[in-house]
This record gives structure tokens, C-alpha cells and sequence, in this order.
């Protein structure tokens, strides 16, 4: 959709995963058997056939550029348009600007020279499989300045507690944007908004000292502007901790979970061609997730294993989550636990976490 301009903006996510995001930023954290966090927002961007997609980010993204790559994943190795990585580059001694508002002052160039209109914003701890040509026809209707996203969550969980809420009327409209962490309306860290206006709430901000856009530009000066609230009622979740991921990476486990995220909504990831996984005579696999490449011989239960795990004879994995090129030697046994990629785990080796709070073991560490 020409009509769009893609903004995914990673300034504001903080390392909460704890040991999964010490070598990397935390839209680039694994999840769900295949995919990274940052696939199911470029995928709902490549389902409305953005003409570009701009990614802002400011630390531990060589990860996430080698995931990336030139786009071609998500049909965005264009010769006009497609994916730009953009870090932060600082080159302009005069430049005052503050928070997330660098990347759009340093970054002007990109948004001027994009033929879209409108700008659709984003984070990647929400996930989620929202249609953004059915944002684009409602925010039209509605003649609004910006439209903020958001999810009716009827049994709040701990990882909602750092989310905004919105405060909407009968019409659909903003009311307020607040913190009361009992408030159902979960704000989705996504907007769409015209883009000479997203432009000028930028140098506005910029000229009065302040640093990130959202708060600056929208939430301090809600009454300046006609702020709308599209309800999405699709597959939801937020992760923003250790004990989220856990959580989420286990509902997938449920087939109507599974369904709700996957069933007609295309995700695309890094393409890896690999065998298929070898079920060996002494395997035992049951209710779990299991990527492709993988040799497994010993026993695996509820639990997420990624591309190129290797599971010995007599080894046991119970909910667990276990990420690409793992070795679990034999008799080794490992319940509620959360293994980074390439973590080598000794033979007879006991690792048991607690089922709201997993052990978690960093990358490439040897047990």
C-alpha cells in the first residue's frame, strides 16, 4: 500500500529479558520454534504491502541485521522502497535532539523522500496479527489526527502492569492516556498518523527540549489533537520479561492458541534450509513445538525446541524452551527452563526452574 509508510521503533525497548537479550536487542529474541519477535510486525507490514519500512534502533543490533539481512524474507529487497536498517548516527554538531526523537531528526531524509502519506508506527513486544489496511480505512472514517491501537484484555497478567491505558468514549475516541494499572484498554505502542503532521510534531518537540515522541507529541498534547482508538480483537501477547516469554512460548503449546496466531496470518522468517527432523528408535516427543533439523533420541514434553537441537538417549525435557543448536547429552534432565542458542548441557546434568520463574542459561554457555 503506497499510501503507508512503515515505522518500527525499537528505541524505547529495554533489555528486560535478562540473560536472552545480553548479546542482543530484544526484538531479535527467538520465539515460537522459528521465528525472532521482529517477524510478526514485518509480517503484518508485508500483508499490507507497506512500499517501505523504516527500523530504528540504537544498541545490540548486529543480531537483528544479520537476521535481516536485505529483507528478502518479507518481500522488502526492493529496487524502490523496501527495509532500511536505520542506527543512530549523530554527525550534526548543531542537533539538539533528545530520546527517539534523533532517529527522526537524523533520519528526516528517509520520511521526505517516502511517496506515503501516512505513517503506521510500531513496536515489537506486542504481538499481534493486525490487519493494517483495515487501521488505514477506520482512521480514515473517523477523520482523525492520530489513531492509537489497542486490546481489551479481560484478565490482566503482571507484563501488562508497564502498558498504557486508554481512556475511549462510545464513538471511539481518546479521552485520556494513563497508567492505572487496572484498566483493561492495553495501548499497543502503535499509531498511524498523517506524516507532514508526524513531521511537525517533530520539530515542535525538538524546539521545546523534549525527547520521545509518543509521550511528548501525543500523550502531553492529547488535547490539541483528535486522537481515535482502534480496538483490535486478534491473537495478543506482550513480552516485555522472562517470565512473559515463558508464559506465551508455553500457551502456543495449546492448539487454539497455536490457531489464533498462525491459522490464515502468513509469518515470514529468515530463510534456512535444513533436514527435516530425525526421530530416533528411543525418541519420545509429546504435545511440544519442534523445528526442522533436529536429531531427537531421548524424551521431550510440552516444550519449544528451535532448529538444530540435538536431544541424546535417555535425556529429558520438560517445559522448556530450548533455541537453535542446543546439545542436551544423556541422562541430562531439564524442566522449566529457558536455554539460549548453543548452550551445550553435560551429561546426568539436572537443571529445574520453577514453572513462574524458568532458569534461564545465556548463550553459548557450556554445563
Amino acid at each position: 500500500m503506497k499510501q503507508l509508510l512503515g515505522v518500527i521503533n525499537l528505541d524505547h525497548e529495554l533489555d528486560h529479558l535478562n540473560e536472552l537479550t545480553y548479546f542482543r536487542c530484544g526484538a531479535a529474541v527467538p520465539f515460537a520454534s522459528r521465528y525472532r519477535l521482529i517477524d510478526f510486525v514485518l509480517s503484518n507490514m508485508m500483508r499490507a504491502d507497506l512500499e517501505s519500512v523504516g527500523l530504528f534502533v540504537r544498541r545490540k543490533y548486529r543480531s537483528l541485521m544479520d537476521h535481516l539481512g536485505d529483507g528478502k524474507s518479507w518481500d522488502m529487497n526492493r529496487k524502490h522502497g523496501g527495509l532500511f536498517i536505520l542506527p543512530p548516527d549523530w554527525n550534526d554538531p548543531t542537533d539538539t535532539s533528545l530520546g527517539d526523537l534523533q532517529h527522526f531528526h537524523n533520519n528526516l531524509d528517509f520520511f521526505k523522500r517516502a511517496s506515503a502519506k501516512y505513517i503506521v508506527h510500531s513496536g515489537s513486544q506486542h504481538i499481534n496479527t493486525i490487519d493494517f489496511q483495515e487501521l488505514y480505512s477506520y482512521h480514515l472514517e473517523k477523520g482523525a489526527d492520530v489513531t492509537l491501537v489497542y486490546k481489551k484484555i479481560d484478565h490482566l497478567e503482571p507484563e501488562h502492569d508497564p502498558c498504557l491505558r486508554l481512556e475511549v468514549d462510545e464513538d471511539g475516541n481518546v479521552l485520556n492516556i494513563h497508567h492505572e494499572k487496572n484498566h483493561p484498554n492495553i495501548y499497543m505502542d502503535m499509531f498511524i498518523m498523517e506524516k507532514e503532521l508526524f513531521l511537525e510534531q517533530v520539530k515542535y518537540c525538538i524546539a521545546h527540549g523534549e525527547s520521545f515522541f509518543f509521550r511528548d507529541a501525543i500523550q502531553k498534547r492529547r488535547n490539541k489533537l483528535k486522537i481515535a482508538a482502534f480496538e483490535y480483537t486478534g491473537y495478543h501477547a506482550v513480552i516485555n520479561s522472562v517470565a512473559s516469554y515463558y508464559k506465551n512460548s508455553m500457551k502456543l503449546l495449546d492448539q487454539e492458541e497455536y490457531t489464533s496466531l498462525f491459522h490464515d496470518n502468513q509469518v515470514q522468517t529468515k530463510i534456512k534450509y535444513e533436514a527435516p527432523t530425525r526421530y530416533l528408535e528411543s525418541a519420545n516427543v509429546s504435545n511440544s513445538l519442534v523445528a526442522n533439523g533436529c536429531i531427537i533420541a531421548g524424551t521431550v514434553e510440552n516444550s519449544v525446541i528451535f532448529r538444530g537441537v540435538q536431544v541424546r538417549k535417555g535425556a529429558r525435557i520438560v517445559n522448556s524452551v530450548i533455541m537453535q543448536k542446543c546439545v542436551i547429552e544423556e541422562d541430562a534432565v531439564i524442566e522449566n527452563v529457558i536455554l539460549d542458542k548453543d548452550v551445550q548441557l553435560s551429561r546426568e546434568r539436572i537443571l529445574v526452574g520453577d514453572s513462574k520463574r524458568p532458569f534461564v542459561i545465556a548463550k553459548s554457555s557450556k554445563m
